[in-house]
């Protein structure tokens, strides 16, 4: 089963939280999904990935096209179905427990300046880590990444 990390985004944007934790993952080889809720809000964080400039050049695509298996970082709504080594959910994105079995890392990132989020979170967290997954808080509040809790 692979580690659950979340992600408890206060001062950093997701787009930046997901290019460094993609850059490192793509270094390794890893093929990553990124799975959000809403197709508008993947447009959005496709533009600003693109936007970053070119000193951090992140490859990606956006779920559709025709090359989406050669994507190392794919934004999708729907799962890839496609062999991924690793998945990262925003915006409440919904995971499976079976997913965290079958990817060496899942990554769950979430605002936590947003109730709601929060909400969301906790509850995947339950469900997650209930279902005997190895899970792992992030936490930014004091400004810096701080690793709060495991399970």
């Amino acid at each position: 089963m692979g580690q659950v990390n979340f992600y408890h985004l206060t001062h950093s944007a997701p787009e930046q939280v997901v290019s460094n934790l993609a850059t490192r993952a793509i270094e390794q080889g890893w093929k990553i999904e990124l799975r959000g809720r809403d197709l508008a809000r993947l447009d959005q964080l496709d533009l600003r990935l693109w936007q970053m400039g070119e000193a951090s050049f992140l490859p990606h695509g956006l779920a559709g096209g025709p090359h989406d298996g050669l994507q190392p970082l794919l934004l999708t709504t729907a799962p890839a179905g496609d062999a991924r080594d690793a998945l990262m959910a925003l915006d409440g994105a919904e995971i499976s427990a079976t997913e965290t079995e079958t990817h060496k890392r899942v990554w769950i990132l979430f605002d936590g300046n947003d109730t709601q989020a929060l909400n969301v979170a906790r509850g995947q967290w339950r469900a997650l880590t209930g279902a005997g997954a190895k899970a792992a808080y992030w936490s930014e509040e004091s400004g810096r990444w701080e690793k709060k809790a495991e399970s």
